[in-house]
C-alpha cells in the first residue's frame, strides 16, 4: 500500500513576504508589491518592473562565509529549506539522512549569476570572473547545496521544466515517499532570474506586461485588459513526510499531497494548445491518482499567468477536466502578489492553496476589474472569501507545452 504524504513545513520567500506569517500578511494586505526595477538598467526592454524580494538578506539564514560563496539562486534554496524545516519543527539531525530526498524545480537556475560573470569577463578578463561560476550556474546547484547544508544523502534532483518545474518537484517528491524510496523530502521551487538578459529574454518575445506606468496593476489574471506576465523571484520549500511518521511525532500537519499529473501539449514552444486538452488530461490524471472526483475540488489554484493566451486556455482546461463542477470551484490567481517566479511559482502557489484551506480564507485575485468573457469561472475577487474547502487543485504550465497539476487535501 502506498504511503500517505503529509506536508508539515513551508518556507516561502516571496515579494509578498517571507516565512509563513510574512506571506500570509502579504496576502491579507491585498496589495501587489510589483515595482519598477532599480537593480539594473531595464531601458533596452519594453518592460521595466518585476516582483522583487527586497528584504532578503542571506546572512539571516546562513553564516556569512556560506552566504559569500553562493549566488542568490542557491542562497534562496538553502534559506527556503531552512525556513520550511523550522516551520515543521524539525532539525536535520532528527532525520535519517539516507532517507531524506531533495527535489527542486527551477527554470533558469544560476543563469543570472553567470550572465553577470560574462560582463566581468569582457570588462576585466579571466581574473575578474568568479571562479565558482560553473558551480553556481547549473540548475542542480540548488538541490545539491541544500543536501550539503543539511546533510541529506537521499535521492536528489533539480528539474528545469520551465514554469512547471516547482509543481514537478512536488510531484517527484510525493512519488519518492509514496513508493517507499524516502521517508521525508524537501520539495521546492527556486528562481532568481532578475538580471538584464535573463529578464530581457522574456521581454524580447513580448511575453511580459508593458504597463510601465502602473506596475502594481500590471499582473491581472483573467482580466480583459491583461497584456502579459510580470516576472518575479523567490522560492518556496515544503517539508514532506510519511503521514504516519508526522503523526507519531505530533507534528502540525497542514495537509497532504495526494495526486499528481504531468503531460505535454506536443504543440508549440511558447503557445499553449488552444483546446487545453493535454492540460485537462494532466488535471484528470492528478485527480485520478488522488482518488478524488471533480466534485471534491473546492479550490483551484490557477497558473493564471495574466498572458492573453494562457488564461482562457487554462479556463477551458479546467472546464474540460472538472465538467459541470467547474462552475462551483473557487479559482485563485495569486501572481499579482508574488509575480511569476517561473520555476518557483508552482511551489509558492501550492503553499498558498494549502494555507488558504488551513486558515479558511481565500485571497482575492488582484486587478481582476473586468473579467474576460473567455475566462468565465468563479474567480475569487473583491476582498477574498471564507472557505471550508478541503481539496485543492494547483496547476502549472510551462514553455514547451508542459502541463503539471497536483491535488492537495487539507488535514
Amino acid at each position: 500500500m502506498s504511503a500517505r504524504v503529509a506536508i508539515t513545513g513551508l518556507g516561502p520567500i516571496t515579494a509578498a513576504g517571507t516565512g509563513v506569517d510574512g506571506l500570509w500578511r502579504g496576502l491579507q494586505a491585498q496589495v501587489s508589491p510589483v515595482e519598477t526595477i532599480t537593480s539594473f538598467d531595464t531601458s533596452p526592454w519594453r518592460t521595466h518592473f518585476a516582483a522583487q524580494v527586497d528584504d532578503f538578506r542571506a546572512e539571516d539564514h546562513m553564516d556569512q562565509r556560506t552566504a559569500r560563496r553562493l549566488d542568490r539562486y542557491s542562497q534562496f534554496a538553502i534559506a527556503s529549506a531552512g525556513l520550511a524545516l523550522a516551520d515543521a519543527d524539525l532539525a536535520a539531525s532528527d532525520l535519517d539522512p539516507d532517507r531524506v530526498a531533495v527535489y527542486v524545480g527551477s527554470a533558469l537556475g544560476g543563469v543570472a549569476h553567470a550572465e553577470r560573470q560574462v560582463v566581468k569577463f569582457l570588462e576585466g578578463g579571466v581574473r575578474a570572473v568568479d571562479p565558482r561560476v560553473a558551480l553556481h550556474t547549473f540548475c542542480g546547484a540548488a538541490s545539491c547545496n541544500v543536501a550539503i547544508r543539511f546533510g541529506f544523502t537521499g535521492p536528489n534532483s533539480t528539474n528545469a521544466m520551465s514554469c512547471a518545474s516547482g509543481t514537478i518537484a512536488l510531484g517527484e517528491a510525493w512519488r519518492s515517499i509514496r513508493s517507499g524510496e524516502a521517508d521525508a523530502a524537501i520539495a521546492a521551487g527556486v528562481e532568481a532570474p532578475l538580471s538584464p538578459l535573463s529578464f530581457g529574454a522574456f521581454a524580447i518575445i513580448r511575453a511580459m506586461s508593458a504597463r510601465n506606468d502602473d506596475p502594481a496593476a500590471a499582473c491581472r489574471p483573467f482580466d480583459i485588459d491583461r497584456d502579459g506576465f510580470v516576472m518575479g523571484e523567490g522560492a518556496c520549500a515544503l517539508v514532506l513526510e510519511r503521514w504516519a511518521d508526522a503523526e507519531a511525532r505530533g507534528a502540525r500537519i497542514y495537509g497532504e499531497i495526494c495526486g499528481f499529473g504531468l503531460t505535454n501539449d506536443a504543440h508549440h514552444m511558447t503557445a499553449p494548445r488552444p483546446d487545453g486538452a493535454q492540460a485537462a488530461r494532466a488535471i484528470r490524471r492528478a485527480l485520478q491518482t488522488a482518488d478524488v472526483s471533480a466534485a471534491d475540488v473546492g479550490v483551484v489554484s490557477a497558473h493564471g499567468s495574466s498572458t492573453p493566451l494562457n488564461d482562457p486556455t487554462e479556463t477551458r482546461a479546467i472546464r474540460t477536466a472538472l465538467g459541470a463542477h467547474a462552475e462551483s470551484a473557487a479559482v485563485l490567481g495569486t501572481k499579482a502578489y508574488h509575480g511569476h517566479a517561473l520555476g518557483a511559482s508552482g511551489a509558492i502557489e501550492a503553499a498558498i492553496a494549502l494555507l488558504a484551506m488551513h486558515r479558511r480564507w481565500l485571497p482575492p485575485t488582484l486587478n481582476l476589474d473586468r473579467p474576460d468573457p473567455a475566462c468565465d469561472l468563479d474567480y475569487v475577487s473583491a476582498g477574498g472569501r471564507s472557505t471550508r474547502a478541503t481539496v485543492a487543485l494547483s496547476n502549472s504550465f510551462g514553455f514547451g507545452g508542459i502541463n503539471g497539476a497536483i491535488v492537495l487535501r487539507a488535514a
